[in-house]
């Protein structure tokens, strides 16, 4: 029977759906998370009939055929770029990007990573680096002495100093891009890793190219709806019972069958 197969498809599919839902769920307070969800489409089809053959009998041609369907299969994991909102925070290292952009860090394998979470450090060497230590790039250094810093929203970095009324230069920040953003992979942490269906890293200043701008002092919030993502485990949890109750009545009717004398 295969109704059975066909309904297994449906509880696996509508189980990795409220999978993603959780993940979105965990997520929703994590800075610059983007909410994800899941696709899916239909399996192939078993060809009993084709549409626009001759019947045999009569000679005239089937308008519709007869195709059944074999289930579900999982098409995709999106990603959904809808940035976040920006919430002040007043820190010197605290950077929101305003657009379109990832910031790129340096990984310890020396390949590069692009996160949005802005939630810079500075490390004891006074490197400019994310919350797991990894130093942005271009790399920045903040001099010793230095008693504060200011970030324009072209990605130019100041130092202020203590004997002095004028900023001095220590590096800009950059921005990259990418053709197809969905098709970059996350490697956790809050960061994404260059793929072929990505495409090359696009770089340009911060305002240019279609590049966002920096805002300092600010963080985006996670894109997650916490409202839209409880309605959708509602329609996931009844799409799985539904599928259930067909694997109920399945085997109900498999017991009829061999009930029979």
């Amino acid at each position: 029977m295969r109704a059975l197969k066909i309904a297994a498809t449906g509880m696996a599919a509508q189980q990795m759906r409220v999978e993603t839902i959780s993940n979105n769920l965990a997520n929703m307070s994590t800075t610059g998370y983007n909410a994800r969800r899941a696709e899916f489409s239909d399996l192939h089809y078993q060809q009993f009939a084709r549409a626009g053959t001759v019947n045999a009998a009569d000679g005239t041609v089937l308008p519709t055929g007869v195709q059944l369907g074999l289930g579900v299969r999982p098409a995709a994991v999106s990603i959904n770029l809808q940035q976040g909102s920006l919430a002040a925070t007043s820190g010197d290292l605290d950077l929101a990007i305003d657009g379109n952009g990832y910031l790129e860090v340096t990984l310890p394998s020396g390949l590069s990573a692009y996160t949005r979470d802005g939630a810079l450090k500075r490390s004891a060497e006074g490197q400019i680096v994310t919350s797991d230590g990894f130093p942005l790039t271009p790399e920045i250094v903040i001099p010793d002495d230095a008693r504060s810093i200011s970030i324009n929203p072209a990605g130019e970095v100041f130092a202020y100093f203590v004997d002095t009324a004028v900023a001095q230069s220590i590096g800009e920040i950059t921005l990259t891009s990418f053709t197809n953003p969905k098709g970059l992979e996350a490697i956790g942490s809050n960061m994404f890793t260059e793929t072929e269906a990505s495409g090359p890293a696009i770089v340009a200043a911060p305002g240019e190219d279609g590049m966002g701008t920096l805002r300092q002092g600010y963080l985006e919030d996670s894109s997650v709806d916490p409202v839209r993502e409880i309605t959708e485990l509602i329609e996931a949890q009844r799409g799985y019972e539904l599928n259930a109750k067909v694997i109920t009545a399945s085997d109900q009717m498999l017991g009829a069958t061999t009930q029979i004398r």
